[in-house]
């Protein structure tokens, strides 16, 4: 099929370009709808943004070549960085939903400021990313750079045992 310009297009040829001017924002409103009704991860949303892009080209009154290829390029884009956020996503509201803050029960902290040892005193520690006041239920003092395990939430601040060393 020959391209060409708006001016050289006969009637059959703009009613088909006026065609897909609707098609595309037709997928565009399905994908985005489709997206909303199905939890996931972002994955109709990329289509979407796909058939988004070519809908603003088809009524730029770019070619059928163009508005396919800027659907393609679009939801390459939009798979490239919505679905690795939509994964982030889901994985961290998983987290949050079902465990809340007891979720760092179990693992492992680094001491970034010593625990004194005595009822309610506090050093600071370092699970994953995030720090915490912690206390230990240990009547010794852990130092700065130990590991510790996390055995409790109390509040704002995490209990903490001194790792068992096994030789």
């Amino acid at each position: 099929m020959p391209v060409y310009g708006p001016a050289e297009r006969t009637p059959e040829v703009r009613l088909v370009a006026e065609t897909w001017r609707w098609i595309w924002l037709a997928a565009t409103v399905l994908l985005a709808a489709g997206e909303l009704a199905v939890p996931g991860t972002f994955f109709l949303l990329s289509f979407a943004l796909g058939a988004a892009v070519a809908t603003v080209v088809a009524f730029a009154d770019a070619s059928l070549l163009v508005q396919w290829v800027g659907f393609l390029v679009g939801s390459a884009v939009g798979l490239a960085l919505l679905v690795p956020l939509g994964r982030r996503l889901a994985r961290a509201e998983t987290d949050e939903a079902i465990e809340g803050a007891s979720r760092w029960v179990g693992r492992v902290a680094e001491v970034l400021e010593e625990i004194p040892a005595g009822p309610h005193a506090t050093g600071r520690v370092r699970v994953e990313r995030d720090e915490w006041r912690a206390e230990s239920d240990d009547d010794r003092p852990i130092p700065a750079g130990a590991h510790v395990e996390v055995i409790a939430v109390r509040g704002t601040r995490l209990v903490v045992a001194p790792l068992v060393q096994h030789d």
